[in-house]
């Protein structure tokens, strides 16, 4: 099953573990312009307050990702039903390739002294992602690795089907709310509005399975 899924998907997969390299041949392309040491981390005050050698960066942080790539891709096709996902699958797929592009971006611009607002460029692509995992939580059929898992949903596929397609709706609005609020750069507001993103699906999950009974 697994190798058929990569057999089809062949070009999305190149293109997909391609695009998680890209900081590590943007790097290689920068190297002598890079400082020794490169800030990776910012606190909620947009302070740096990580480090990491340039070896680590270019190449470190670009392997790693592709390692969590490869990982998600795997245990997605290990799971039979999620041969009828493979529209959802391909979108979770890009996920990791774009968060690699958006620190590479975020860490080599600081490196270079490029003006960036940290706090907003993180919260506007974070948004962005989560509308469109939104879009497609509709689609999404049962199964156990992607949408939201839960002891009702998985225990009813009508439970499952409803949750999600009031759980996609949910998201794709309060992605974009978190894409609009981006330019406050404040993560307390992302994370509250991501609590509710996720309670509101549970609960609901929980009072229609209460329902069924």
């Amino acid at each position: 099953m697994m190798k058929t899924i990569l057999k089809e998907n062949k070009g999305s997969l190149i293109l997909t573990s391609a695009s998680t390299l890209l900081p590590l041949l943007a790097g290689l392309l920068l190297w002598d312009t890079l400082p020794d040491v490169l800030v990776t981390h910012w606190g909620m005050d947009n302070e740096p307050n990580g480090y990491m050698s340039k070896a680590a960066v270019v190449f470190g942080l670009p392997l790693f990702m592709l390692a969590i790539q490869w990982f998600c891709i795997i245990c997605t096709c290990l799971d039979r039903k999620n041969a009828a996902n493979q529209r959802v699958m391909k979108l979770m797929w890009w996920i990791i390739p774009v968060v690699s592009v958006l620190c590479g971006v975020i860490t080599y611009a600081y490196a270079l002294e490029i003006p960036l607002n940290v706090g907003f460029a993180v919260t506007a692509v974070v948004g962005l992602i989560l509308a469109a995992v939104g879009f497609v939580l509709p689609r999404c059929q049962q199964n156990s690795t992607v949408g939201v898992r839960l002891p009702w949903t998985l225990a009813s596929e009508e439970n499952w089907n409803k949750t999600h397609r009031l759980a996609g709706g949910i998201w794709v609005a309060g992605g974009l709310l978190i894409t609009v609020t981006s330019p406050l750069a404040n993560m307390w507001v992302m994370l509250g509005i991501l609590l509710v993103m996720v309670l509101i699906p549970c609960v609901y999950s929980f009072w229609y399975a209460k329902q069924e009974d």
